[in-house]
């Protein structure tokens, strides 16, 4: 074992009422660069547990006062996760399976060729260090996830980090309503990061991206032999997320019938490997998500009504970037910074045709598009400015505009009818570059016409010729 991993780890502890032992097995093993703490009994041992941190212990099994055996019992029921090699000069088969039925990791018979305890110690070091970088993963994976990334000063968005805040410390089932790209896997994860479940698992699972037929086995796992491929027992997701959360993203593509075991599984925690007999049972909490019109989909029996109520303990429903206002432009900052950086560019900022450019857009892809927008201008810029010519010319996305009407939104006919009218205003303006000429041209009325329409709407700031600036 190399010296610098050694230095990583916490001392080991040795348990043995024979002096001479805990002498020889002190310095063998400080020779071999470990750092070593020796108790005379289990009693002075379990005390030195409560106050330091050992990657694992090393105790005789017969030992003056509580028994090797008890001493092994109480560590595991305290520090389950902190190995425990038994060694004894009293070696019978018996002796050595009572030993690993307690928790032993190993059994060493005395007398034993160092090399022998050096390669289980080894062992032991391999495995605690595999456990800290698993968790400094797990924290980093966590870390991502955070309030701080999401990002707006909008009055919703706010609303959306203070219902987080109050949400996220219980158990409830949450359910994320949106578009796509407005930032669903964000509000899971910050659930999860501030979640009393924040040091368990955290397992993302896209619903859409696995196919029907394999997406059972997915969350719940299989058995050896089950189908034709199960070559061996499969673990499920939901499994791995024992004590921690699960997020289903993109639920609304499920099938029915996984609908009902999904169902079943949401009422206590239950449920059978594909092949399997044996009933389980996980404690997770569960988030999920969805960009479909989840009313349209049950109307259309696509989704299970009972499934819905059952996921819809809080709901959030994060606004679309087209809602946010100057938000736009405060997100377009903050992934120019970020790209800027990791591109080793030197980027000030936007100019004004650029940030016209970006404020006038729909953003049918929402903080998704905007992202990968800034990315391709941060990529292509040579100057200290972001010029518009550097930005996508938003073509093909103005042809995705979604301009689905809530109907029971408003309170009249007119308003429903304005609304359509400014839409449809609003895309003509955005395809024609936001030229007056060309839009009336474009939509076959006059000029001031669509000046009054437009004014009338209230889609005028300033004034607008042939390259003007509209909002909502």
């Amino acid at each position: 074992m190399e010296k610098q991993m050694k230095r990583a780890l916490p001392p080991l502890l040795i348990v043995d009422d024979e002096r001479n032992m805990r002498i020889s097995l002190q310095t063998v093993l400080s020779d071999e660069g470990y750092e070593v703490i020796a108790e005379a009994s289990a009693e002075d041992a379990y005390k030195t547990l409560e106050n330091k941190e050992v990657f694992m212990i090393i105790t005789d099994a017969r030992l003056g006062g509580m028994s090797g055996y008890d001493f092994l019992r109480s560590v595991k029921q305290r520090w389950q996760d902190i190995p425990v090699l038994m060694i004894t000069g009293y070696a019978t088969p018996k002796l050595a399976v009572d030993a690993i039925k307690c928790g032993a990791v190993d059994y060493l018979a005395k007398p034993f060729a160092p090399e022998e305890l050096i390669h289980s110690i080894k062992r032991c070091a391999e495995l605690h260090l595999l456990r800290q970088e698993n968790l400094t993963l797990k924290k980093a994976s966590t870390e991502q996830f955070t309030l701080s990334h999401i990002i707006g000063d909008h009055p919703s968005m706010a609303e959306l980090r203070s219902l987080i805040e109050t949400v996220a410390p219980t158990d409830a089932t949450v359910l994320i309503l949106g578009e796509s790209g407005t930032g669903k896997e964000l509000i899971a994860g910050a659930i999860h990061s501030l979640s009393r479940r924040k040091a368990a698992n955290y397992v993302r699972i896209n619903c859409a991206a696995i196919p029907e037929t394999l997406l059972e086995s997915e969350l719940f796992g299989h058995e050896k032999g089950s189908f034709t491929g199960a070559l061996k027992r499969k673990i499920g997701r939901v499994e791995e997320a024992d004590g921690g959360t699960i997020f289903l993203d993109e639920i609304g593509d499920m099938s029915r019938p996984l609908q009902a075991k999904l169902l079943r599984f949401l009422e206590d925690g239950t449920f059978t490997r594909i092949g399997g007999n044996e009933e389980l049972q996980v404690n997770v909490r569960l988030v999920a998500a969805t960009n479909r019109d989840i009313v349209e989909a049950i109307r259309q029996e696509s989704f299970r009504e009972d499934l819905f109520h059952r996921l819809n303990v809080v709901q959030f429903c994060p606004p679309p970037l087209r809602e946010r206002g100057g938000d736009v432009m405060l997100l377009a900052q903050f992934f120019l910074r970020q790209f800027a950086a990791s591109l080793n560019k030197t980027i000030e900022g936007f100019s004004e045709a650029a940030e016209q450019k970006l404020t006038r857009h729909h953003w049918p892809g929402n903080v998704r598009e905007l992202r990968n927008a800034i990315e391709r201008a941060v990529i292509l810029e040579r100057g200290k400015w972001i010029s518009p010519e550097n930005l996508p010319s938003f073509q093909i996305e103005s042809r995705l505009r979604k301009d689905t009407i809530n109907y029971l939104s408003f309170d009249s006919y007119e308003e429903i009818l304005e609304d359509c009218e400014r839409n449809m205003l609003l895309n003509a303006l955005e395809l024609c570059d936001y030229s007056l000429p060309k839009t009336a041209e474009c939509l076959k009325i006059t000029e001031a016409l669509l000046k009054k329409k437009a004014q009338k709407l209230n889609l005028i700031v300033g004034s607008m010729g042939s390259g003007g600036r509209a909002a909502r």
